[in-house]
């Protein structure tokens, strides 16, 4: 019987990351890459498969079944899937830290990853295969009321309300060229991060086309083919496994209001992380000037303005000034997407941030390192402003 006083804060620990490079050549197959994100994962933790009897696969491209009977885990307790895009991965780590802390199962495979670049209708040689991800019901909304003004791209949707937020607060545009350039300087101390050998500088930058206004060029992530795990356990158990235990302290998801539709909304600047980032820290029982870095969902430079904002880093409309005058940069006031994040590292769903974060507090970063770092803050951001967010500390 699950009892209604289960804690789930600091029931459980990361204690295996794994990651797949970032391809952008020839097409992959996005299954055989979460199946190896999940071998290297286990391997980092000390464990086999048969120690995993819960799985959370991504939407789509592989099931739990698939995971199971490919990697021989043969007692499946506990299986779910989230729907909430790129706030998805993050999001599964609160599901997995409620099947361990209840006793649905005692050890999970979180495991996302995709065909980001190759999936593409502009890929070279790209695989002729019917989608398999499933229409999300925003789809019939931007057909039939979008797509007839020319809105019928991501960052012309996402344009609606960026442009909203810097016309509404004055915002500088400095803010989203400082998380550009910072984003590119942290892939340069990254291995595996797919632009860590291309330099970004202020010039490129301002000279760079304007996609949809006031979104340049590199304020757009990266679309790249791969996939990255995390496996979790109880607190307990990760004691006696290789690594120093990494505690998932808090985890929430929140949902704007409607979820599918940006120019209905009373507020369209009001975002699921609104919701979920007061949440999740009551249930860690922290406050962010407790937290050593974040690793912010950075679809485009814009958002993560927002999402700092969100958080409470600071009031609306003042993260640019933040961006620029504080820093969030390793010697910044707080550092930000220390990988090169989905703008230079690569697009795993954010599961790479999840990883980033694991080895940021593991210590293990090498010269990309946060000195001392204890407690690091992870957000997933998903279709229209769905906001996920989870917060682990180092035991």
């Amino acid at each position: 019987m699950i009892s209604h006083d289960t804690k789930l804060s600091a029931s459980c620990a990361a204690v295996g990351v794994g990651e797949t490079p970032h391809y952008r050549s020839d097409p992959v197959d996005a299954a055989q890459l979460i199946l190896e994100a999940s071998v290297a994962a286990l391997n980092d933790a000390g464990l086999s498969p048969k120690d995993v009897n819960g799985i959370l696969p991504p939407e789509g491209y592989i099931s739990s079944e698939e995971i199971a009977a490919q990697l021989g885990i043969d007692d499946l307790r506990y299986s779910a899937t989230i729907h909430m895009g790129g706030a998805s991965s993050v999001a599964a780590l609160q599901s997995a830290a409620m099947a361990i802390a209840t006793g649905v199962a005692d050890t999970v495979l979180v495991a996302f990853g995709w065909d980001g670049y190759t999936s593409r209708p502009t890929a070279p040689q790209r695989p002729q295969r019917a989608s398999r991800l499933p229409q999300r019901p925003f789809a019939e909304l931007m057909r039939n009321y979008y797509a007839p003004y020319g809105a019928r791209l991501a960052v012309q949707w996402y344009g609606f309300y960026i442009q909203r937020y810097m016309e509404l607060y004055d915002v500088s545009p400095e803010g989203a060229l400082q998380v550009a350039l910072t984003a590119r300087a942290h892939a340069s101390l990254t291995d595996g991060a797919y632009l860590k050998d291309k330099p970004l500088t202020r010039e490129q930058y301002l000279s760079s086309p304007v996609i949809v206004d006031p979104v340049r060029r590199y304020d757009c992530c990266l679309e790249t083919d791969c996939a990255a795990a995390v496996v979790l356990t109880s607190r307990e158990r990760a004691r006696d496994l290789h690594h120093h235990p990494i505690i998932f302290l808090g985890g929430a998801e929140g949902h704007p209001h409607p979820a599918d539709d940006i120019t209905n909304r009373p507020d369209m600047l009001q975002l699921g992380l609104h919701s979920a980032a007061p949440r999740a820290f009551q249930m860690a029982e922290l406050q962010l000037s407790d937290v050593d870095f974040l690793q912010v969902y950075d679809c485009y430079s814009h958002v993560v303005l927002l999402q700092l904002e969100a958080l409470g880093l600071t009031e609306a409309g003042g993260a640019a000034e933040f961006v620029v005058n504080e820093g969030i940069g390793l010697d910044g006031s707080m550092p930000v997407n220390t990988h090169g994040g989905l703008l230079s590292h690569g697009h795993g769903w954010g599961m790479n941030h999840v990883v980033e974060a694991v080895r940021q507090l593991r210590h293990d970063r090498g010269s990309g390192q946060v000195v001392g770092a204890q407690v690091g803050v992870v957000t997933g951001y998903g279709d229209l402003g769905d906001g996920s967010v989870a917060i682990f500390g180092r035991e």
